[in-house]
């Protein structure tokens, strides 16, 4: 299986304006063929061309300001004919997780996505959660990365459980040693090949870059490959973060 990470960056300006970038956008999907994948910075708009534009995946997730389509979202995309969708759910990134809101001293409204998904021919289970931590708040920052790995330890139970999501934090940081407390691995590391180039490139070629994109997993799984998509479409960046995958096999 192919666990894909896409931060799509929300709006943009002139050239890199989203409607833009839209076709981009879905051609790197297309290519990198996922079986899942989670995004960022996707709102309405985002999420209607891809669901549009990739007509094999369906979708769970909500807007993060209301629950319903207002905000970006943090959805989980699927193949709908390969999976199953055993069930899923949202939740905020705040001390009232069930309803939206803003948690601790984050600048923004922060959601989880999830889905728990069966492979059709197979009969094996697996949980996919996706995530946008917070850029200001440390607290913010740690204690949500601290929930999504309870809650998905939580939800997969006993089985395997992925997780996704710009962190907009290095390797090192504090919310990354707190999901690999709460039993995830970061597949950068666990993959018998790997790519630890910078995911975060800003469209600035004077920018030094960092690493902040990542997925992680937990359970019996081996982590064949992590890789940093850096493949340019028509000359052109589909964002101002390389989106990153990992395979994995069960």
């Amino acid at each position: 299986m192919r666990i894909m990470s896409f931060n799509l960056l929300c709006g943009g300006r002139g050239n890199k304006d989203w409607p833009r970038r839209t076709p981009l956008a879905v051609r790197t999907v297309y290519n990198a063929d996922p079986d899942t994948f989670g995004v960022q910075e996707a709102h309405i708009g985002w999420m209607n061309a891809l669901r549009a534009c990739l007509p094999a995946y369906d979708y769970v997730g909500v807007g993060r300001e209301d629950g319903k389509e207002d905000g970006e979202f943090s959805a989980v995309f699927y193949k709908k004919e390969k999976y199953e969708l055993l069930d899923s759910g949202s939740f905020w990134l705040s001390e009232t997780p069930e309803q939206p809101g803003r948690g601790w001293d984050a600048a923004c409204v922060r959601i989880c996505s999830w889905a728990k998904l069966r492979e059709k021919e197979t009969g094996k289970e697996f949980v996919h959660l996706n995530t946008h931590l917070d850029h200001v708040g440390r607290i913010a920052m740690q204690k949500g990365a601290q929930l999504v790995a309870q809650r998905g330890g939580e939800i997969a139970g006993g089985n395997p459980a992925f997780f996704t999501g710009d962190f907009n934090v290095t390797p090192d940081s504090e919310p990354c040693k707190a999901v690999k407390d709460g039993g995830f691995a970061d597949c950068r590391d666990a993959a018998e090949a790997t790519d630890k180039g910078i995911t975060f490139h800003a469209y600035d070629p004077e920018y030094p870059g960092s690493v902040i994109d990542y997925v992680f997993c937990r359970g019996d799984v081996r982590v064949k490959e992590f890789r940093v998509i850096r493949d340019r479409i028509d000359g052109e960046l589909p964002s101002d973060h390389y989106p990153v995958y990992a395979d994995v096999e069960f």
